[in-house]
């Protein structure tokens, strides 16, 4: 299975109050960390971002595409994101980009999900998803690329929740205490939202870094 990477931008920030792509994260920037970190997973890696939107530097082999349409959430992002890997990978983890304690690891998991569901079955698993605190997290999954007909047809019709397309594909859920041993705190979940948010998880980032 041909792997690739999903890395979504084009959000406003608006409860961050700053583009959650330029915040500083130890010697990077949030965004180049959190492609770097699913580079070190899978390749390709392609970022995606609002029509117009600047963002800062990234690798070379990193391509930037754009919402085919603005302002249609993740579900826009990821129809970009699969249009622009079709054919080149079977599958995709799809991430936003304010996951900066995200783990290789995690990443390599939610594909070991999808490719040998726990359900068994000779049938194809469409996406392998966490859930945490009863809580499921479809911009931290691994997706076929094949369910890109399904998307745009949501799309079309204005379904814009990434939960509902969850309801519409053969999805199997991933609890937090079966990836447990590779990520313990489930840092890879941890989403950067608020200014708060963003001073917690750069406490913890320092603190970990000073025992190092």
């Amino acid at each position: 299975m041909d792997t690739g990477g999903i890395v979504l931008c084009g959000g406003r920030s608006s409860r961050m109050g700053a583009p959650k792509a330029w915040l500083p994260f130890g010697n990077e920037l949030m965004l180049p960390r959190v492609v770097r970190i699913v580079s070190e997973a899978v390749g390709p890696v392609v970022v995606v971002a609002a029509p117009g939107q600047e963002v800062p530097p990234l690798p070379a082999n990193v391509r930037i595409v754009r919402d085919e349409v603005e302002g249609r959430g993740p579900l826009g992002g990821l129809v970009a994101g699969l249009a622009a890997l079709e054919g080149e990978a079977d599958a995709v983890y799809l991430s936003s980009c304010d996951v900066p304690l995200l783990k290789p690891e995690f990443v390599r998991a939610m594909f070991e999900a999808l490719r040998t569901p726990k359900c068994g079955g000779p049938f194809v698993i469409d996406a392998a998803v966490p859930r945490a605190n009863g809580r499921l997290h479809p911009l931290a999954a691994a997706y076929s690329v094949a369910i890109l007909p399904q998307v745009r047809a949501m799309l079309a019709t204005d379904q814009l929740c990434m939960t509902g397309l969850l309801d519409a594909v053969t999805a199997v859920v991933i609890e937090g205490a079966e990836i447990a041993h590779i990520d313990p705190e489930l840092d890879s979940l941890r989403n950067v939202n608020t200014p708060d948010d963003y001073a917690a998880t750069l406490r913890i980032f320092n603190a970990r870094e000073s025992t190092r």
